[in-house]
């Protein structure tokens, strides 16, 4: 029992007792800097320390910009960003969907594939037809003469009405023979001009080229997009003075004429007119004589 004590207490002794630290100069020998120290004292002081220095980092890490370069954490700005460029990305796939749509619209009409057409809106007479053999309700002549009077008034009741709710003239892009006619039957929804190789081909309203580039079967072939929902398209050209995005003008010369592409029969002018999806009878709006 007393061996017991006798060691705690020289190792107590050893915790307290003081030592001197003393820095000298190693060539003069002369004392710079000393103190006086003790196990217990450096212990302390250590340990101290070590918790001071602990807590400076922690805090370093919690509330200062450092901790963004320990992975797994983010700064309040990288997480402003992120977001910001989830909806820009979510706005870019809603506007792409919306060009596809429209992109196989434009592909539909450069390449004819118009398989359905429910209703033209501008060629009903073309497609709605009566059988007069089955209609029994006869007319008296004085309803027959008030027929006569309103026809009369509203023989152009249809382009008038067509050009109004529009609110757009349209030019004759090229003046000619016209050899191919609009005909839903046989799905030809446009004109064909007859015109001499180099004719000039003009816009046959203010818009802006949407498509103007080389294809198989119809050549050169130039798009416009018009107010009101109008496309107007010119194939079969000899040369194109456009480029896609360029904005022009009523009359303003847009290409020649000429004979290119699979399809042709000579030199001449393939000219549609569309209106929200639908074909046009483009000789309801010009005149090309």
């Amino acid at each position: 029992m007393a061996k017991t004590d006798l060691n705690k207490r020289k190792f107590k002794q050893k915790l307290i007792d003081k030592y001197r630290m003393v820095i000298i100069n190693e060539d003069t020998f002369e004392e710079k800097v000393s103190f006086k120290l003790s196990r217990l004292n450096v212990f302390v002081y250590g340990s101290l320390f070590a918790i001071l220095l602990i807590t400076l980092t922690t805090v370093l890490i919690a509330f200062t910009p450092l901790k963004e370069y320990i992975p797994g954490y983010f700064s309040s700005k990288l997480k402003k960003q992120t977001t910001n460029l989830s909806f820009k990305i979510d706005s870019l796939e809603n506007i792409l969907a919306v060009n596809d749509v429209y992109l196989n619209k434009i592909k539909k009409v450069l390449t004819g594939d118009v398989k359905d057409l429910n209703f033209d809106k501008d060629s009903v007479l073309e497609v709605v037809k009566f059988d007069k053999d089955s209609l029994s309700i006869k007319a008296s002549e004085l309803d027959s003469l008030f027929r006569l009077e309103v026809e009369r008034e509203d023989k152009f009741s249809f382009f008038e009405e067509a050009k109004k709710d529009a609110d757009i003239v349209f030019f004759a892009p090229i003046s000619g023979e016209i050899s191919a006619n609009y005909s839903i039957n046989q799905k030809h929804f446009a004109v064909d001009i007859v015109v001499q190789k180099g004719t000039p081909v003009k816009a046959v309203s203010d818009g802006t080229v949407i498509f103007a580039e080389w294809t198989a079967s119809t050549g050169y072939v130039i798009i416009l997009e018009h107010a009101k929902g109008f496309l107007s398209v010119y194939k079969h050209n000899g040369t194109l003075h456009k480029h896609q995005g360029d904005l022009v003008k009523s009359g303003e010369v847009i290409a020649s004429s000429g004979s290119t592409g699979e399809l042709t029969t000579g030199p001449h002018l393939h000219f549609e007119l569309w209106n929200d999806g639908y074909p046009i009878n483009p000789t309801n709006f010009i005149d090309f004589k």
